[in-house]
């Protein structure tokens, strides 16, 4: 009988996990995460992980299943939460949950499983697994949810073919409203719960005040660049070739203070992100202003008014070689090699088409329609039909 371990966050899904695992014959063993947590910076009194530690333990006893929790909140505080405060600090936008699945779920929670003797680790992802034998070697493949709403590939994006040899995600063939079905029907406590929402697994955490612990509030200043400033309108040179063009479509504007008109003050830039709008509060624009870039060092926010300004859409991105992550080693471009695909750059974003230049020094990813908020620190991840073949950070 195989062994696995599940991660019981507590929530609706891992629940259903761990029943469907059970139901085909699987020994299954439940356990809690519990990470990082600071009283200071959570919303009001409530104490998620507490509640949903306690859900997950009803679950676990309901389903007849051993249960215990397990604490990772040194690991999360050093890779997720140290690494967030440093990509702030330098202007980037990190996403925690990427790496919470490649740093936390799938590496020290995944060593614990296997020290218990797990043959699988399963979490309640949107997501499927496939595998193939190609050259007398078996390529696993991450395929997207059946539930294109919930579709949480992009999540694990980073993982690797060993990670996904041990990973079971047994709701990826099934809807929301199924999976909660299947959770009424067997009585499990978590069939009504609300999704989480908030960092993975921090709880409910305003990030500013989250960033405000470790990145001290300094006062800027808010600039207001104009639709005509001349980046946006000079002619584009002539390319020698494809990589001077994909370099020059990939440099994002740069804007100094006297390019535009100061609108209001901030804060500190860091706590700020390209595609804001909300926090800003600059009044008297026909349309809200976003953020089009952030200047940590000069701590100045440049904002353009109206989601279809300029200043917020690119075409092409770039990602460096210690930044790019294959989860199909053996579909790895070489250098000067291109391949057709669809990307995404954040979770929620539907697949645009897109293609891959593999050059020397690492990879552009040009769509061929302009992005909105392109922003670095970012994951970008590519597809080929359902399958996500790889991601990259933004940079």
């Amino acid at each position: 009988m195989k062994r696995v371990v599940v991660g019981l966050s507590g929530g609706v899904d891992s629940s259903v996990t761990a029943y469907l695992l059970k139901e085909q014959g699987y020994e299954v063993i439940g356990l809690f995460m519990k990470n990082w947590h600071d009283d200071s910076v959570t919303i009001s009194d409530e104490c998620p992980w507490l509640e949903d530690s306690n859900d997950a333990m009803i679950v676990a006893e309901k389903l007849g299943i051993p249960f215990q929790t397990v604490d990772l909140s040194e690991q999360y505080k050093e890779r997720i939460v140290d690494y967030m405060f440093d990509e702030y600090e330098k202007g980037r936008t990190p996403n925690p949950d990427v790496l919470c699945n490649r740093e936390i779920k799938f590496d020290v929670f995944m060593d614990i499983a296997l020290s218990l003797g797990a043959d699988y680790v399963a979490t309640g992802h949107y997501c499927r697994k496939a595998e193939e034998v190609i050259d007398g070697k078996t390529v696993y493949k991450l395929l997207a949810g059946k539930d294109k709403n919930k579709d949480q590939s992009y999540f694990l994006c980073q993982l690797s073919q060993e990670q996904l040899s041990k990973a079971l995600f047994p709701i990826g063939e099934l809807t929301k409203p199924e999976v909660r079905e299947i959770a009424k029907q067997a009585d499990l406590i978590t069939a009504e719960k609300k999704d989480s929402q908030g960092l993975c697994f921090i709880g409910k955490v305003r990030l500013p005040d989250f960033l405000q612990q470790k990145l001290q509030p300094k006062e800027g200043v808010i600039v207001q660049i104009p639709e005509d400033f001349t980046d946006y309108t000079k002619s584009i040179p002539r390319f020698t070739d494809k990589k001077a063009e994909l370099d020059y479509f990939s440099t994002k504007y740069k804007y100094h203070q006297e390019d535009g008109k100061v609108v209001g003050k901030h804060q500190g830039a860091h706590y700020f992100t390209k595609g804001q709008r909300k926090g800003l509060a600059v009044g008297g624009t026909k349309e809200p202003l976003f953020v089009i870039e952030t200047d940590v060092d000069e701590n100045v926010i440049y904002t353009g008014e109206g989601k279809n300004h300029k200043g917020l859409y690119r075409r092409v991105l770039f990602v460096t070689n210690d930044e790019l992550h294959c989860v199909r080693e053996d579909l790895a471009l070489k250098t000067d090699e291109t391949m057709e695909v669809e990307a995404r750059i954040r979770y929620r974003q539907p697949l645009e088409k897109a293609t891959l230049y593999k050059v020397e020094n690492g990879l552009f990813v040009e769509f061929k329609n302009p992005q909105s908020a392109i922003q670095e620190g970012q994951f970008v991840a590519w597809y080929k039909g359902d399958e996500l073949l790889g991601s990259g950070v933004i940079s």
